[in-house]
This record gives C-alpha cells, structure tokens and sequence, in this order.
C-alpha cells in the first residue's frame, strides 16, 4: 500500500465506458444477497459480458435464498494503493440457467459456459478443479456506478 499522500485523494465517478472496462478486465468479485434476514456477501469469480454477469455457483443455501429475492449487489474492486483505487458496484437480478431449459435458456446456458470456460476451460468438465460448482446463472445489470480514488499523479 502507498504511504499517506501529501495531497488529499481525488475521488471521481467513472463513466459507465470505464466502470464496465473494469468489470471486463477482473475476473473475480463479490456478490451481496438477502436472505433469512441478513445480507451475505461472497467473492465469485466471474465474465463480465454485453450487460451482464455470468458466474456459476453450488447448489445450497445461496441459491435457495437468490430464489426467493433475485435481487443482489455485486461489487469489483481494482486497488493498487490507499488513496490508488477503482470500484464497480452494480445492482441487478440474478436468474439460474439451465442446459434443460426451453430453446432461449439452453443458448444462454451456452453462453454462460462458453465464456466461464474462457477463465476455466475445464469448467464443467471431468477435470473441473471445482466440481461441485454445477449452477450457472446471469445477473441482468439493472444499474451501474464506479468510483475511483487517485492521488496527485496517480492513474484514474
């Protein structure tokens, strides 16, 4: 981490073109959902793709309450100092895809898959390091903000 700066941090919103390259360019994140009147917060890993986000997750408690309320918070940071930092924050509704689905489901599964397999082209695959993760399923970006801080000299 850098040491304090001389000068206060700027603080600036990103254009929408700079918040999605951010989601575009990591790869792992941190989705925030209610359920059982609380808010968890998990890091998964993910593609950010057209105005989505494409992840895949296991079977369990997680899905049983995005059943219920759809509705998450997902957050994508990139810090490389204190006062040095971007972030994403967008708002959406997460919804489960199925390789059995009607014709429109079963594309999007294939979607969804095509593009995991672009960070793990094992995924779903007998050498899948991470089996148990059998659940595909897209959030719809339903809003979206960034936010970078900098200081004097430091890249937005």
């Amino acid at each position: 981490m850098t040491a304090t700066p001389t000068a206060p941090p700027t603080i600036v919103e990103l254009s929408r073109a700079d918040t999605e390259a951010l989601l575009r360019a990591q790869h792992v994140g941190r989705i925030a959902y209610s359920g059982r009147d609380r808010v968890d917060v998990e890091p998964i890993h993910y593609v950010y793709d057209d105005g989505a986000i494409y992840a895949r997750t296991s079977p369990g408690a997680k899905l049983l309450a995005l059943r219920h309320h759809p509705w998450v918070a997902f957050e994508v940071d990139e810090v490389r100092g204190l006062y040095d930092w971007r972030s994403a924050v967008v708002h959406g509704t997460v919804y489960t895809l199925a390789a059995d689905g009607p014709p429109r489901e079963r594309d999007a599964y294939a979607h969804a898959l095509a593009l995991l397999r672009t960070l793990e082209p094992a995924a779903l695959t007998a050498r899948d390091p991470v089996p148990w993760r059998t659940t595909l399923f897209r959030i719809s970006v339903g809003d979206m903000t960034g936010r970078a801080a900098r200081t004097a000299g430091g890249a937005p």
